[in-house]
């Protein structure tokens, strides 16, 4: 059952990433997602040509990554809603719809008609999402946020990652970083959400916020305040390595590249790193030679493994821990992301064909069914399927023509 939405029909009304995501997601699965955007400026996303500094696209080419990857799959139709004549063909699509999925702010739904009351008038059996930056009660329920600030920033995130007493805080890592998230969170709670209605006949209404993906990332710091009643204290983290564990945290290497040791039980994996690194009388330190004294002197174990992994290069080591059993990673830039043998064995970086007939690739959603990689379609062009998609839902030619005409669609 690699398309387990098959037969699930989505009408997105969103733009930029965060709810887009969710719908690129559910076409990931097999689901057929109908993009709404304006009849003339169509999603705000288009517009970037910029994103954290870099070129969003490259010159002569209609491939662009930041609409490509939370838009792959679906079809487009440019819809000027606040038209009276675009209502009859929104309420066609949502009375053939399954999901109803938006990111609009209160007050753009109310005038644009399209708030959960107006909706569910059309077709009382849709599944109702919001996607929202501070949730759909409270005071802030009004205000628009993206996740540099409601996820990034109100969540947690920001604060855990920026070391005490920097005169900058540390930024995302990443364009869209908290929107993605996101956005795999909503697709999850749509899928309980139609699995609901099958079993009990009743839709739901399914709001994910950015605040709340936030919290969710940071929930063990934010457990662990609440419990303690306060803000937790400083981290004062040694420089390498644990206050009780040398085979802890990031190593740098003699060619300037990172190495993550990941070795939870110091006493199981010590002599082992020390035999792999080529200094297996250390293990036989007094010093370290169990586990209790390897912990208390873990600070002195530490400056030793940063001197014996910056003697070496970042290959080297690669090739030197593959051998043992210890859990390490290599710290990797995107590009050596998007190159990951393990993520291409398991098909999570997916071959797509752009509307220019140019082989790219897309990063893959992480859910696989049935062990089976997505085959992936590419982001619409702007409104490509306007004139496919209302053709299918019984309009004449003439009428086309005269939507057009009064400017309701593209």
């Amino acid at each position: 059952m690699p398309n387990p939405m098959q037969g699930v029909r989505v009408l997105e009304v969103a733009q930029f990433t965060f709810v887009p995501a969710a719908g690129a997601v559910l076409a990931d699965w097999g689901a057929e997602v109908i993009k709404i955007e304006h009849a003339e400026r169509g999603d705000a996303q288009r517009g970037l040509v910029r994103v954290l500094g870099y070129e969003a696209t490259s010159e002569g080419s209609s491939f662009f990554p930041i609409m490509e990857g939370p838009n792959r799959g679906k079809r487009s139709v440019g819809l000027a809603l606040e038209k009276p004549s675009a209502r009859r063909v929104l309420e066609e699509l949502i009375r053939t719809s399954d999901v109803f999925l938006t990111n609009f702010l209160p007050g753009a739904r109310a005038k644009l008609r399209i708030d959960l009351e107006d909706v569910r008038a059309v077709n009382p059996d849709i599944i109702y999402v919001r996607g929202s930056g501070f949730g759909v009660r409270g005071a802030e329920a009004t205000k628009g946020g993206y996740d540099s600030t409601a996820f990034w920033a109100r969540g947690g995130s920001a604060a855990g990652v920026t070391p005490p007493g920097t005169d900058r805080m540390t930024r995302m890592p990443a364009g869209a970083y908290g929107d993605s998230m996101g956005g795999l969170t909503i697709a999850g709670g749509i899928a309980a959400a139609l699995y609901s209605r099958a079993t009990t006949g009743q839709p739901s209404v399914v709001d994910v916020s950015l605040l709340g993906v936030g919290a969710w990332a940071t929930q063990f710091s934010v457990n662990l305040a609440m419990m303690a009643g306060g803000p937790l204290p400083p981290r004062n983290q040694p420089r390498h390595g644990s206050a009780t564990n040398p085979l802890i945290g990031a190593y740098l290497t003699s060619d300037g590249r990172w190495i993550e040791l990941s070795m939870l039980q110091p006493g199981r994996y010590w002599a082992e790193f020390c035999k792999l690194a080529g200094r297996a009388e250390l293990a036989g330190d007094e010093r370290f030679d169990s586990t209790e004294k390897l912990m208390a002197n873990a600070g002195e174990a530490a400056e030793i493994v940063a001197g014996v992994i910056a003697d070496r290069p970042f290959a080297e080591w690669v090739e030197v821990l593959s051998r043992g059993e210890g859990q390490w990673a290599a710290v990797q830039n995107a590009w050596e992301v998007g190159q990951d043998p393990s993520l291409r064995a398991n098909g999570l970086i997916a071959r797509v064909v752009d509307a220019d007939g140019v082989d790219r690739e897309l990063v893959a959603n992480p859910v696989q069914f049935d062990e089976t990689p997505v085959a992936l379609t590419r982001a619409p062009q702007f409104a490509e399927h306007t004139d496919e998609v209302l053709l299918s839902l019984g309009m004449t030619e003439e009428e086309l023509l005269a939507l057009k005409i009064d400017g309701a669609v593209s």
